[in-house]
């Protein structure tokens, strides 16, 4: 349904109420394959991952994993770490391959000012498995949190969108034509709290953005869309436990697919069919030869071939509590997930 802003303290109100623990719908299982080195921090470090899909030899491909404390890490398929890249305070990442000078560009929100929020920007040499760091592009004033690209169908235009902690949006037109990235706000959008996970569907240009304690929104991602957000899924106890957090897509054909967010109250993944958003079904990683997955933050899915282990597609998620070792990213293989909500 599509809220009028008069009607968005209505929709919050229906989402605040007392939820359960576990929510009571029905909930499928899964496991993890591998998992990533844990993060060398301590506490609350490893946050949230992007993928890059090596279309020559899919076995190596990459995933990129930021530390919210230390850095940015790149890891193979395997889950050992090939490079570290210091940056404190990145937040979300994500990628797209630009082509040209760069290549594969990754962007990720940057929280070292709390009062200025900014996007840092990096080349991954694909080649030597690292990141390069290019720029640091301001935004605007606020503490960002979420991050995610979109590259517009049409014309390969490049929009970066970085969600502040308050519930702010800002979309940035980035401009790769010069000898380093620029970027400059062109628009900016409103949730009533706070949020982080978001992703864009290049094919659609629809944004999806998790409100932490409300539920799942989507935009219009061109600049002169409406900034007036549908409500897709609520926060209620049943499909999503708070806190809804990190959104990935499984895109289909011209629209279709699916879009998954992570139910970090109750360790669980909650499943949507697109282009309608229509509710699926839901899943969890539990213990299996790699330990079971709690209090997800960021979350990625690539479909595609990723060699033996992954050869439907990857989805990595981070694991809030790896104890006893420190937080890291579990690899799992999207196929399982597909035979276990019968996708």
């Amino acid at each position: 349904m599509r809220l009028p802003l008069l009607l968005l303290p209505l929709f919050l109100a229906g989402c605040a109420s007392t939820q359960p623990a576990m929510s009571p719908l029905p909930t499928a299982s899964v496991t993890a394959k591998l998992e990533t080195q844990p993060v060398a921090t301590m506490e609350d470090a490893a946050d949230d991952p992007a993928i890059w899909r090596n279309a020559t030899y899919p076995a190596q491909s990459l995933i990129i994993g930021t530390d919210k404390r230390a850095g940015i890490h790149v890891y193979d398929l395997k889950g050992r770490q090939v490079s570290f890249t210091p940056s404190p305070r990145l937040n979300n990442v994500d990628l797209r391959d630009v082509g040209g000078n760069i290549g594969v560009l990754v962007a990720a929100s940057d929280r070292q000012d709390l009062a200025q929020a900014q996007m840092a920007l990096f080349r991954l040499d694909t080649a030597a498995q690292k990141l390069l760091p290019l720029v640091t592009l301001p935004v605007d004033t606020g503490e960002a949190y979420g991050m995610c690209l979109w590259q517009r169908a049409r014309d390969k235009a490049l929009f970066g969108f970085v969600v502040l902690k308050d519930g702010r949006i800002d979309q940035v037109a980035i401009d790769l034509n010069g000898p380093v990235p620029s970027g400059k706000v062109v628009r900016s959008m409103k949730l009533g709290s706070q949020s982080e996970g978001c992703v864009v569907d290049d094919r659609t240009g629809i944004l999806y953005v998790a409100e932490e304690d409300v539920g799942l929104w989507k935009f219009d991602a061109s600049p002169d869309g409406s900034n007036i957000p549908t409500a897709i899924a609520k926060a209620d106890g049943k499909e999503i436990v708070m806190d809804a957090e990190g959104v990935a897509l499984a895109p289909s054909g011209s629209d279709g697919g699916y879009v998954i967010v992570s139910s970090q109250g109750d360790n669980a993944y909650a499943v949507y069919k697109l282009p309608e958003a229509n509710y699926l079904g839901r899943f969890r990683i539990n213990d299996g030869a790699i330990d079971g997955v709690q209090e997800t933050d960021g979350i990625e899915l690539m479909l595609g071939d990723f060699g033996p282990e992954f050869s439907d597609g990857l989805f990595v998620v981070q694991d809030g509590d790896n104890r006893p070792a420190t937080q890291n990213f579990k690899l799992v293989d999207w196929a399982e997930v597909k035979r276990a909500l019968g996708l």
